[in-house]
């Protein structure tokens, strides 16, 4: 049962047409990060909170060319399968819209045209011919039922808006700044640790005040580096990491954003080929339309299996 799920949540992102490479499981990241060769800075809580809740007012929206790659593994064969450099574009805009479109290789048709309103997303596979419907909502991880064999019931949208853009820390809120430390290379290529700041922020849930996210910054340059996001059960639900940081226009954005989800054992990263912020996004640049004789998928949170419904069915 496991490598069919495998096979289709590939499909879902990337299509079958793209080329493979297999390697282990378990990998080391590349760390692209280097021991600061200046004195480090320093910054209060307040101060961190403030620039995330600054960064989170000024960013309404986004349009950019991105490049995918994307890589999803199979714990009971220990193997995983890297697709790469795949073209795609994204669109976000407050408060949940999202929408990412990926082309295939070499003939740029469209591999994956995904939208998300904040409440259900649709997803088109022209290469499968499936059009398919599902919630947008994460409250199954919140409820502690994940189902590790069923990738495409995990996989959100949801997931990709919150890595892209950090939410500002709430009034309801509340954040503990803890001086920790992050894995970098120094001038010989070896592992050292250098201090960094860690601010957790805890959130009130139905049962209870739990651990929402933590953001690490950087104390070379006090910008956001890391962000692990996390359910109600104390699990890392998303973790995601932000290097190269650029001025587009006026704003700092990362350059690299990679997404991963450590329990469905698939990560993406997403590569900023040209960035667009605040640029006006009209609705109609959210809409997707079934496209006529496409095979409907429904899935529905409250059943572990994808229903198939009539073609001529349209919701």
């Amino acid at each position: 049962m496991h490598r069919p799920h495998l096979r289709l949540f590939l499909l879902l992102f990337l299509s079958a047409a793209t080329f493979p490479l297999s390697g282990c499981l378990f990998r080391t990241r590349t760390l692209d990060r280097h021991l600061s060769d200046r004195p480090l800075k320093t910054a209060t809580q307040q101060q961190l909170i403030e620039y995330v809740n600054t960064q989170a007012a000024k960013i309404q929206s986004m349009q950019a060319t991105v490049d995918i790659d994307a890589s999803a593994g199979d714990v009971k064969i220990g193997r995983i399968t890297d697709y790469k450099e795949i073209r795609g574009y994204v669109l976000a805009r407050k408060p949940a819209m999202l929408r990412m479109k990926g082309l295939l290789p070499l003939v740029r048709n469209t591999a994956f045209d995904m939208v998300s309103d904040g409440r259900e997303f649709k997803l088109w596979i022209p290469p499968a011919n499936k059009f398919v419907l599902g919630s947008n909502d994460a409250s199954l991880d919140n409820a502690g039922n994940h189902q590790p064999d069923k990738r495409l019931e995990n996989m959100r949208p949801q997931y990709i808006y919150d890595a892209l853009l950090l939410p500002e820390v709430g009034r309801d809120e509340i954040a503990v700044l803890e001086n920790g430390y992050e894995t970098v290379l120094d001038a010989k290529k070896h592992r050292v640790e250098q201090p960094n700041y860690e601010l957790a922020v805890i959130r009130k849930g139905p049962q209870g005040w739990y651990l929402s996210r933590k953001i690490e910054f950087s104390r070379a340059d006090l910008l956001p580096h890391r962000q692990r996001i996390y359910d109600q059960m104390g699990n890392v639900a998303t973790d995601a990491h932000y290097q190269d940081y650029k001025d587009y226009a006026g704003t700092t954005f990362p350059g690299t954003i990679e997404i991963e989800r450590p329990r469905e054992n698939y990560d993406i990263t997403l590569s900023m080929v040209k960035l667009e912020i605040n640029k006006a996004l009209t609705n109609d640049q959210f809409a997707l339309e079934q496209p006529p004789g496409a095979e409907v998928v429904h899935l529905d949170p409250s059943n572990t299996s994808a229903v198939k419904a009539p073609e001529n069915q349209n919701k």
